[in-house]
């Protein structure tokens, strides 16, 4: 029997892992919404678990996290880290004046919330990065997002909205937030085996907990979302990048770096459901949010890499001797966990 390059043909398209398996279980969720019930047992649990694989997902994200790291990587990384969350309050803050914790109801906008652009902000598409950084930066550069992979999770997207004035979060929920990442970091870091162990366990969650994530989706509010979806992405790459781009400069880079990291990551798109899962005042904004994200995840995985190439080229190319080979670069992104 002829094998099909499934896998291949799924991380072909921007975000893949992620947005395939959500659009599944979106589809399901549209035209069979009794398929979970009806089959019952396991086959119901992969439909409800996004949750509790999301915590799987964290505790083996968090082992990849090293705690050393050279000053050039901590001072790179931390500089793009830091302007990526500061972007995040500045939007949770403006937004979180004029529309609270509920979504539009009605317009052009119908469905923005502040839920959905701070998610779709604070976290990088690290695989994305690393690819562009191999082939237009310089090695160091592409380690510097062992630093940013901090802003995986929830748990900054929690704070931004507290910091926002916004419904708060209990101290134990925040700390929930990020508990599993932290467990992942300990684990990573005071057993090199257990890094490789559960790091490779990372990827395949992802499919997982987007099609349970899917499933709860209904896709005659994807087509509503559709023209905001895009709209989120592009301004996430305009406003995100132009701020990274000054910190990277600042920082003696290129603006290569910083246009790089002015992407959402795949997982972000599990935000807004377990924001909602903490707080029930965002349950009505998790399910426009969800898909403005997921949208988002797409359009700055066609844009970004469209961005970086044409400014690397304005900039000039890195000495060859900092280059990472074509091949080296797609070897690190497949090992690494953050396929998003």
């Amino acid at each position: 029997m002829k094998s099909l390059p499934l896998l291949r043909c799924i991380e072909r398209v921007p975000g893949g892992l992620m947005v395939v398996p959500l659009l599944v279980g979106a589809v399901i969720a549209t035209f069979a919404p009794g398929t979970a019930k009806f089959f019952g047992s396991f086959t119901e649990a992969l439909f409800n678990g996004a949750l509790t694989i999301l915590a799987v997902f964290y505790v083996c994200m968090g082992t990849t996290i090293e705690l050393t790291a050279t000053p050039y990587i901590l001072k790179k990384g931390g500089a793009l880290l830091i302007t990526k969350i500061l972007c995040g309050m500045v939007a949770g803050i403006v937004l979180g004046r004029l529309l609270g914790e509920k979504p539009i109801g009605a317009g052009p906008f119908l469905g923005l919330s502040t839920l959905a652009v701070v998610a779709a902000i604070n976290d990088t598409n690290g695989g994305l990065y690393m690819a562009l950084m191999g082939k237009y930066g310089q090695s160091r550069d592409v380690g510097a997002y062992s630093v940013m992979t901090i802003e995986s999770g929830p748990f900054l997207t929690m704070v931004t909205l507290g910091v926002a004035g916004l419904s708060a979060f209990p101290w134990q929920t925040l700390l929930g937030g990020i508990l599993p990442l932290v467990v992942g970091i300990v684990l990573g870091n005071l057993d090199p085996e257990c890094r490789a162990f559960f790091g490779k366990a990372a990827p395949p969650l992802i499919p997982f907990f987007a099609f349970a994530l899917g499933s709860t989706l209904n896709l005659n509010r994807v087509v509503q979302a559709g023209l905001l979806g895009v709209f989120l992405g592009l301004a996430v790459v305009a406003v995100t990048g132009t701020a990274l781009f000054v910190a990277d400069r600042l920082t003696g880079g290129n603006g290569v770096a910083g246009l790089a990291a002015a992407s959402t990551a795949g997982n972000a798109a599990a935000v807004p459901a377990i924001v909602a899962a903490a707080n029930p005042a965002y349950q009505e904004a998790a399910r426009t949010a969800t898909i403005l994200v997921a949208a988002s995840v797409v359009v700055t995985a066609v844009v970004v890499p469209l961005v970086t190439a044409w400014w690397a080229g304005r900039a000039g190319s890195p000495l060859p001797q900092d280059v990472v080979p074509p091949e080296r670069s797609a070897a690190r992104v497949a090992a690494r966990t953050d396929r998003r």
